[in-house]
Order: structure tokens, then C-alpha cells, then sequence
């Protein structure tokens, strides 16, 4: 299994100002618990223990938030309050967490390069960006699923996919393949943001890839592509053509928690599951 997960969030969150002009956007709750907390736990259940985050200037809440507050512990230690920490608690005795600094945001691929040091180039590796929440109900989680396929193909990247209407090709990286078996495609072409008429597809591309330790090479072979930005479309490209990449329409339910209407939807959908 993966030991190692990724978390890119160095991101300025311009869609959630003026609450991000101090707060991460990672750090944004749904319900009570922040974006990132919901994808450690997700990496957990995928058997990692090793969390890498590629923070940016203004991001320590993020370190904070999985540390020990001695003085909390203390205020709340005996009282009706003290089980409202047993969740982080248990993430912070069973995970090991390390930070680097993106100086400059110069794209996804860019980010996930610049956690290199973090990841080492001995095992694949997971990549989870936080704003986009997953949940599978009772089911196995996203990266889970993930996990499963890549353990029958060690030597590939999977990528997760969902279906999304034609007309919102441009706001992801869109996948053309070879259908292998069921939900799962061997990838032939991989699009950033294509224009509706130029998507080779309707499957888009979201925040969760497995990547093997190739992906770093290829990250850096890559030149800026759209938006003048290191896209890990592009660079996965070059392993897809290479027949090394894989995508799984997952079994679950995705929230783009980067958009107002995404978050609400998504606070409002774990509202009701309680």
C-alpha cells in the first residue's frame, strides 16, 4: 500500500475572500472539521501515514491545527468538551507530518515538484487536494478505491474521474482512453481545460491521483502550459503515452469546496448525514 500522501495547498483561495485574506482556504470548515483534516482522513484510510503539505506564506494555522495546543488540552481536560479533540488526536498519534514552501505558485505540477523532498523517489505516492471533498457514504473512500487498482498495477498512475456535463470541460483536465475493464481506462490523451468543442471526452480529471516516482522527471520536462502555469496534465501525458497511466471513474460523491456553491452544498450534505 501507498505510505505517502500529498497535499498541495499553497494556494491563495481568491474565491473565498475576505475570509482567506488570513485563513487558509484548506483550513475552511465544513461543519467542524477543516477541508485538509477530511483528506488526511481520507489518506489514513488509505493507508497512509506519511502527510507531505506544500504550504505559502500565511499558511501556519495549517501546522497549528495538527500540533498538540497544550493550553487547550489543559482548559478542557475533564470536561463534556475534552471528546471534541479525540478525532485530531488520534490523526496527530498515528500520522507523521512534514512542510515545505512553494515560493511561487506556478501550477499543480509545479506544487507537486516542489514536495519532491518531501516524497523521496523510492515508492509511488498519493496527491490530494483538499478542496475537492469526497464521500462515499459507508463505502471505501476515493483514494481507497484508488489504492486497490494501483496495487494491481504498481508500475502506473491512477487518476480518479467523474462524468461532467460537456459544457465544463474548460475548468478541469480531461481524459481520453481505453476502457479496460469496468470504470477503469488505460488514458491515450489527457487535456488541460480544453475548450467544449477540443474535450476529448466528458471525464474530468479531480483531486486525487496516485503517481509513481517517475512523475518527477516528467514534472520537470514539462514547460508552462495553460494559464502560463507547470500543469501535471501535461506531465502525465508523457507517462500516458508511455501506457503508464490509468483513470477511475470512482464510486462516491464529489464536492468542489474551491467554489461557494460547492461548499455550501457540500456543508449542507454532511449537515443531513448526521
Amino acid at each position: 500500500m501507498i505510505k505517502k500522501c500529498l497535499f498541495p495547498a499553497a494556494g491563495y483561495g481568491t474565491r473565498f475572500l475576505p475570509a482567506t485574506k488570513a485563513i487558509p482556504k484548506e483550513m475552511l470548515p465544513v461543519l467542524t472539521k477543516p477541508l485538509l483534516q477530511y483528506g488526511v482522513e481520507e489518506a489514513l484510510s488509505a493507508g497512509c501515514d506519511t502527510m507531505a503539505i506544500v504550504t505559502g506564506r500565511g499558511k501556519r494555522a495549517i501546522e497549528d491545527h495538527f500540533d498538540i495546543s497544550y493550553e487547550l488540552e489543559h482548559q478542557i481536560k475533564g470536561t463534556s468538551k475534552e471528546h471534541y479533540l479525540n478525532e485530531i488526536r488520534a490523526i496527530i498519534n498515528n500520522c507523521t507530518f512534514s512542510y515545505t514552501r512553494q515560493i511561487e505558485m506556478k501550477g499543480l505540477g509545479h506544487a507537486i515538484l516542489t514536495g519532491e523532498t518531501l516524497i523521496g523517489h523510492e515508492d509511488s505516492f498519493a496527491v490530494i487536494l483538499a478542496d475537492d471533498l469526497c464521500d462515499n457514504n459507508e463505502g471505501e473512500t476515493v483514494l481507497r478505491q484508488m489504492a486497490h487498482i494501483h496495487k494491481r498495477f504498481p508500475d502506473c498512475c491512477v487518476v480518479a474521474i467523474e462524468e461532467i456535463d460537456k459544457s465544463e470541460t474548460n475548468k478541469y483536465g480531461v481524459i481520453a482512453g481505453e476502457l479496460i475493464e469496468d470504470n477503469l481506462y488505460k488514458v491515450t490523451d489527457m487535456v488541460e481545460k480544453p475548450a467544449p468543442i477540443d474535450a476529448p471526452s466528458n471525464l474530468a480529471i479531480i483531486g486525487r491521483y496516485i503517481l509513481v516516482p517517475e512523475i518527477f522527471d516528467a514534472i520537470r520536462d514539462t514547460k508552462p502550459g495553460r494559464g502560463g502555469e507547470i500543469q501535471i496534465t501535461d506531465a502525465l501525458l508523457k507517462l500516458a503515452l508511455k501506457g503508464k497511466v490509468l483513470a477511475y471513474k470512482f464510486s462516491g460523491k464529489r464536492f468542489d469546496c474551491g467554489s461557494v456553491d460547492g461548499f455550501v452544498e457540500a456543508t449542507n450534505y454532511f449537515y443531513k448525514s448526521l
